[in-house]
Formats: C-alpha cells, sequence, structure tokens
C-alpha cells in the first residue's frame, strides 16, 4: 500500500503537531507512567588511598567504611562534612549512619537477584525509552552516546526493579492508612481533584489510506482494521498492537496521543469515543486519513471527581509520605540486627 499522510485524530481547529495532539496550542508529551518506580541507593563510593584521609570510621559485616567514603558521601548529598573529628559532628555521625544504611540495602537486595524475570526488564526499558518518546533505533543511539552499552542499562534496570520489589514487600506493603485519613486528605484538598475543562486521554491505531485510495485498497485496509480491532477486544495489548500495526507516527509510543478538548477531535472519532468508558475501544472508524481504532484511556468531566474516583492515588501518596520514615525504621529495627554493624569514632 502506497504510504499516507500520518493520521490524526485532531479536527483542523487550532494548531497541531504530526502525530501528536495539540491542546491550546501546546503539545501534549504526557509521558506514560512507568508500571514501577526506581529506587534510588547510591553506589559505593571507592576507598581513598590518601593517608590522611584514609581512617576506617565504621564497618558492615567486616566490610570498612572510610572517612574519604563518608566525606564523598556527605558531599554527593549538598552536606560537606569539614572536620576530621566525627565524634563531635552531628553531621559527620548522621551521615555515616546514612552510609550504614545504603550498606545494608545493598546486602539485602541480593536476596532478590531471582525474582525478576527477563519480560519484567524488557517492560522497564519499554517504558524508559516511550517517556522519551524514542523509536528503539533512538533510544540505542542516545545510550551509546552516553557511553552505555545496552547490557549495562539492563544490569541497571533489573537492579532498580530488585530494589523497587524489595521496598514494596518490606516498606510500603506494611504501612497501613485508614479510610479515615484519606477521607480527611481528600476533604482538605479537594481543589487538587477538581476538574475545570472537559478532556479525553486518547491512543490510536491507524490503517492508513492514500489520497486517492481505489475500492480494493479500501476494502483491504478495513479488513486489516477489523482483524486488530477484534484482537484488541480478545484483550491484546493495545499499545503492543499499535507499535506493530499502526501507520500512524504515534506507534512508536504504543498508539498514546495524549490529552484533548472535546472541540480538537475530529467528529468522527469524537462520536466514535464520546459513549465510551475508560479502557474501552470504539468501534472502527473511517475518516480520510485511513481507519482508526481508538481507545479512551480516561475522561476528565468537570467538577470535583468524587473520593471513589481518586482514592488509590490519595492511599497511595499518603503512604509515600510515610515511606521514608518507615524504611529507616525497618533499617534500624530489622536489618542491624541482622549484620554485624561497628562504629570507630
Amino acid at each position: 500500500m502506497a504510504a499516507a499522510t500520518p493520521g490524526r485524530v485532531w479536527n483542523g481547529r487550532g494548531s497541531e503537531t504530526a502525530g501528536t495532539p495539540v491542546v491550546d496550542g501546546h503539545a501534549d508529551q504526557t509521558p506514560t507512567a512507568p508500571t514501577v518506580a526506581p529506587v534510588a541507593m547510591d553506589p559505593p563510593m571507592p576507598i581513598s588511598t590518601e593517608p590522611s584521609l584514609d581512617r576506617v570510621v565504621a564497618s558492615v559485616d567486616g566490610e570498612p567504611i572510610t572517612m574519604h567514603e563518608v566525606k564523598d558521601f556527605a558531599a554527593q548529598h549538598g552536606r560537606p562534612i569539614t572536620s576530621d573529628d566525627f565524634a563531635s559532628s552531628q553531621t559527620a555521625k548522621d551521615t555515616v549512619k546514612a552510609l550504614i544504611g545504603e550498606k545494608l540495602l545493598e546486602q539485602e537486595v541480593k536476596k532478590y537477584d531471582d525474582k525478576i524475570d527477563e519480560g519484567q526488564v524488557d517492560k522497564y526499558i519499554q517504558e524508559l525509552r516511550q517517556d522519551k518518546h524514542l523509536t528503539d533505533a533512538q533510544f540505542r543511539e542516545q545510550l551509546q552516546a552516553s557511553g552505555m552499552s545496552y547490557d549495562e542499562l539492563r544490569k541497571r534496570a533489573r537492579l532498580d526493579l530488585e530494589k523497587a520489589m524489595m521496598i514494596q514487600q518490606e516498606v510500603r506493603e506494611k504501612i497501613e492508612v485508614p479510610d479515615s485519613e484519606i477521607q480527611a486528605a481528600y476533604d482538605s484538598h479537594k481543589a487538587d481533584f477538581t476538574v475545570a475543562k472537559e478532556r479525553l486521554k486518547l491512543a490510536q491505531i491507524l490503517i492508513a489510506t492514500p489520497a486517492n485510495a481505489s475500492p480494493k485498497q479500501i476494502a483491504e485496509a478495513q479488513k486489516k482494521a477489523d482483524m486488530i480491532r477484534a484482537r484488541a477486544a480478545k484483550g491484546n495489548d493495545f499499545n503492543d498492537l499499535a507499535r506493530t500495526y499502526s501507520d500512524d507516527d504515534s506507534k512508536s509510543n504504543g498508539g498514546e496521543l495524549g490529552w484533548f478538548e472535546p472541540s480538537d477531535v475530529m467528529d468522527q472519532i469524537l462520536a466514535g469515543v464520546k459513549t465510551l468508558k475508560p479502557g474501552q475501544i470504539s468501534p472502527v472508524i473511517h475518516t480520510s486519513h485511513g481507519f482508526h481504532i481508538v481507545k479512551l484511556e480516561d475522561h476528565e468531566v468537570p467538577g470535583v471527581r468524587p473520593l471513589s474516583e481518586v482514592k488509590a492515588q490519595i492511599r497511595a501518596a499518603l503512604i509515600d509520605q510515610q515511606s521514608s520514615g518507615q524504611l529507616e525504621t525497618w533499617i534500624e529495627s530489622d536489618l542491624v540486627k541482622q549484620h554485624y554493624v561497628e562504629t570507630m569514632y
């Protein structure tokens, strides 16, 4: 089939960017949130060879932590240590404590070595690429330019996933948030859950047809679109189908188009999605660009969103607030008891 102009769902009113929805004149490039957020843990600092800074100030299971290592760690976190007298410096003591915690977490995460499979690593890297709106080739080129090999990226991705799983199981899942606390947070932050304008979040698969398509070309395109729509309806991943079959520029991003106001959407597309619920897929829609299969990913209606819609979001935010303190408690009450930790100042 001859190449066609990339399909869009916009209606021609206002500005646009090819393959990307435009609302109020600005390209909407809201990235998909990764399914598992990486957990930051700094790598161990190298032991200094400078005699004046090579004093051991602590150890974890016999692994030394030097004064130089502590000072480097403190400087990286914006709390420089100027004195060598750690016993009289609260900043130094706090930094040693934090570094011991890092060492303990590094030991603990080894228990999760066999709990992350290759498919999870693939999905994690795919989401990183989608967040940057890059094709696979562009992503690999950028990675190479940064000096990191693809194998190194996979190792880091696996470690991030292992850390996230560890924190989820050992910290986040043990935090209880009562419904009364969620209700209180909702009542006191209703402005955060108020929608000012109606918006639709859409994704699409386009089977394009040329401008002067013959009846045969149109019939073949519709047959292909019907087949893809049937696969989507049976539960095949919509984003994977878009990456495989779509002729739109958005295919590299799994068909994700972003947010639109109804007035920015083509009339045919709007008619096909206006009765859908979030997560549902439209019938095959025929426009001058070809045949569209559109997924309504989200629909914001003006007004205050009901608690039922945002409860999970509020719960996650409240857990986030408590996670740091809970992590510190877990390290100090559990991990320290499982290892030999010594301070020497």
